[in-house]
């Protein structure tokens, strides 16, 4: 996951008069940049800290990354790793708020912004992907962190989704997670709806999501292999979703042509070609 820092050892000759000793010198090599951890595969929109880049603004959180689209109300993407010890007892917080690492000038999307909408306030990283303190399922609730999602999407097809996810952590593995949305217009329990809040947040047309499984390890995006499983998701925002995830598995490839990321960067560009072309096949549950 992270780089250590190697040294080299030079072993040199020193000749003082008749008497030869060995002496050697350790010299550190400069350690490369660490990511991190939630961007270990990347930085899909080349979002950086940057107020006057209102529509790819990175938020780099102890529990998750993510790009925030001020005009939207809503990220880009959020991005996460999630392993076992992310996983824990912790309680569902259900303190919906504005955040406040978002520059002071900007709109604030709170936690009334969605009410009356016939949209929940759906989770890109998921609650139930943070409950090793409660201070991490806390993160989960702010508002930066969630998009307008039909009902029936959000608590179904991507809560069966997010369950099996956490399914597969349980059986030793570990998951680089992607998570976004793009376009503009969704239906929920109150028919067809393009923005909330006075226009304030977007509801999205699609919402989409990346699953990269690895057995739990060190170095992951150098071990990310052409036979890697990379599961990828888009759906509509629409209220009339089926239950199962597995009918809208789509490519990786795909969901970048949709919205002009580059997912997995971080990943040598040869396994890149292969595994985000291909359309998972893998169980469900």
């Amino acid at each position: 996951m992270f780089m250590n820092l190697f040294t080299r050892l030079r072993v040199g000759a020193c000749a003082g008069g008749l008497l030869l000793a060995a002496c050697q010198k350790q010299e550190a090599t400069p350690a490369m940049p660490a990511l991190p951890e939630h961007l270990t595969l990347g930085n899909p929109s080349g979002a950086t800290a940057d107020a006057a880049e209102p529509a790819n603004y990175l938020l780099l959180k102890p529990q998750y990354a993510l790009s925030y689209h001020r005009d939207r109300g809503i990220p880009n993407w959020v991005s996460w790793h999630l392993d076992a010890d992310w996983l824990g007892t912790a309680p569902r917080q259900d303190d919906f708020r504005p955040d406040p690492e978002l520059p002071a000038a900007w709109y604030h999307v709170g936690a009334g912004s969605y009410s009356g909408s016939g949209f929940d306030r759906g989770h890109n990283c998921p609650s139930a992907d943070r409950t090793r303190t409660v201070a991490d399922n806390s993160a989960t609730f702010l508002m930066s962190n969630m998009m307008p999602q039909a009902p029936r999407l959000n608590q179904q097809t991507w809560a069966n989704l997010e369950d099996y996810c956490r399914t597969l952590v349980g059986q030793g593995n570990e998951l680089y997670i992607i998570c976004g949305s793009y376009g503009r217009g969704g239906t929920g329990t109150n028919g067809f709806m393009s923005t909330l809040d006075q226009g304030r947040v977007t509801v999205p047309a699609r919402c989409w999501k990346v699953v990269v499984v690895l057995p739990a390890g060190e170095e992951d995006a150098r071990r990310v292999a052409a036979t890697t499983r990379v599961i990828a998701i888009d759906t509509p925002n629409d209220n009339a979703l089926g239950t199962g995830w597995g009918p809208y598995r789509t490519s990786v490839d795909a969901i970048e042509a949709a919205t002009g990321y580059d997912l997995l960067s971080a990943v040598p560009a040869a396994v890149q070609q292969v595994v985000e072309a291909r359309v998972d096949t893998g169980p469900l549950n």
